[in-house]
């Protein structure tokens, strides 16, 4: 039965079979978002002693779904001197943004779009078209007040973004390639050989600046959701709504926990392979299983945060940004040239 879908599959033209994964990797992406949205609100009430969602479906479960018929039913309100085609087409910017970059990232072993060589320079360049969106967003509505959250968010996203950037070619350091693939596969041999244990500073640089990245608490200033005006996005409702701000913020949200789990976690590698007890299990072989577990593991400290720090000034958020992970980044690089000069860790022979 598996061999005839599978010959089935096989019959059915190229560019059919990839248009036909590429609907089955949102449509999973988006229910990954309406289930984190659940998650989260279960989570942080547990934590904070409430009980969250319980009152649509057993236990809330259906309370996404009914956030987004409640989106879908509100009226988008243009403002009157809104630059109407800017206005409307930053939350697509923002949604594409969000979206294309999975495009590179190796599912599995045998699983990915398109293995490009230069799979991070794709992934540095797409993260960083999001704040165009939000800049436009700002910018279209013609208020002040948006305008003014847009370019907050887009000074604490540039910080950031350079942080980022600096600690990704660590990785290019340590892995000597820019296709994603190969980067996961220089990590080979268990739960030391990742590269989280010889770029430690870079790995918590990295996931830091990714929850700034994603306007999450505790450095949510971009949008002070608890504030009267909410900044950037504070003339949109609806369904622009939804895909200026909710949607692309989760779906970054697993991008950023996936791109780590597979630039210092070792992404589909398993922590026990090598070890001769695990040998001859599926423990012990690359899947989709651990990956899944890392990306779910940096989810849960996402929603971690939230739950527990208060939000940030933004002179506290700049300085972190500017003056701490920016250094650490640069000392670190240099660190690595040290040892790769000397063969040691990842750059031994």
């Amino acid at each position: 039965m598996l061999e005839t879908l599978f010959n089935l599959w096989l019959a059915i033209p190229e560019l059919l079979r990839t248009a036909v994964l590429i609907v089955m990797v949102v449509v999973g992406v988006v229910l990954c978002v309406a289930v984190l949205t659940y998650v989260e609100r279960k989570i942080i009430g547990y934590m904070q002693l409430r009980i969250g969602p319980n009152r649509v479906g057993p236990w809330g479960v259906l309370q996404p779904f009914a956030d987004v018929l409640k989106l879908v039913l509100k009226e988008i309100i243009i403002p009157a001197n809104a630059a109407r085609f800017l206005f409307l087409i930053a939350p697509l910017i923002s949604m594409a943004a969000a979206l294309a970059t999975w495009a590179v990232v190796p599912f599995t072993p045998e699983f990915v779009f398109a293995d490009i060589d230069a799979g991070l320079l794709y992934i540095l360049a797409l993260t960083s078209l999001g704040v165009y969106g939000i800049i436009i967003a700002g910018w279209a509505t013609n208020s002040k007040y948006a305008f003014l959250g847009a370019m907050r968010s887009a000074a604490q996203l540039l910080a950031y973004e350079i942080a980022m950037g600096f600690a990704l070619v660590g990785v290019l350091m340590a892995g000597g390639s820019l296709n994603l693939g190969e980067i996961i596969r220089g990590q080979q041999g268990g739960f030391l050989s990742w590269y989280w244990f010889w770029l430690l500073p870079l790995f918590f640089v990295y996931f830091i600046s990714g929850v700034a990245e994603t306007n999450r608490a505790p450095f949510d200033v971009a949008e002070g959701e608890s504030e009267i005006v909410a900044g950037f996005h504070v003339e949109y409702s609806g369904t622009a709504f939804a895909t200026l701000f909710v949607l692309p913020e989760y779906a970054n949200m697993i991008l950023i926990s996936t791109l780590t789990s597979m630039f210092f976690l070792g992404g589909w590698l398993s922590p026990v392979e090598g070890y001769p007890f695990f040998a001859d299990t599926w423990l012990a072989r690359p899947n989709f299983f651990w990956l899944a577990l890392k990306v779910s593991f940096f989810l849960f400290v996402y929603l971690w945060l939230r739950a527990t720090f208060p939000r940030y000034r933004y002179d506290q958020v700049m300085r972190l940004g500017w003056k701490v992970l920016i250094p650490i980044t640069l000392v670190w690089i240099a660190v690595e040239g040290v040892l790769s000069f000397f063969d040691v860790g990842p750059w031994a022979d």
